[in-house]
């Protein structure tokens, strides 16, 4: 373990961020009788949403770490939810994936709308130096995260 420095103090800060948005992630659960699996799955298809690819239900279990069942009974209940849909892929018919609704979407954007908000304003403050130097830093951080198995 490192010795306590300026290093330190920003990985016990990334820490209580960590916490701190989870928490966060947990209230909107709770306030909509979802279970925080839910919450995860409705981020990755809103985020592949966003890159513009289609999500699998073996796509989205894969990202998330869950196996065909577990999978299956988070999409089940988002759908009864009225959060997501099961449609045919456009590019292979044959195919089917899930697509976020646009409810689940108003509905978080209500929700996380004002720390979204919060945060931009924040980096607004940043110039584009710092700015490339924080997004490098995350983006090393998560990929440190996804490769500490």
């Amino acid at each position: 373990m490192p010795a306590e420095g300026p290093e330190m103090e920003i990985v016990h800060l990334l820490r209580a961020v960590t916490v701190e948005l989870g928490l966060h992630s947990a209230r909107f659960a709770n306030r909509n009788d979802m279970h925080p699996t839910d919450v995860r799955a409705l981020i990755a298809l809103m985020d592949a949403r966003r890159a513009g690819e289609e999500t699998t239900a073996g796509r989205l279990g894969g990202t998330l770490g869950l196996n065909s069942a577990g999978t299956t009974a988070v999409i089940d209940r988002l759908e009864r939810a009225g959060h997501v849909r099961r449609v045919r892929g456009r590019a292979d018919r044959r195919q089917v994936v899930v697509e976020v609704d646009e409810r689940a979407v108003a509905l978080g954007r209500a929700f996380f709308g004002p720390l979204i908000g919060r945060t931009v304003e924040l980096l607004r403050g940043y110039d584009e130096r710092e700015l490339a130097a924080i997004r490098g830093f995350l983006d090393g951080v998560r990929q440190a995260a996804a490769g500490a198995d």
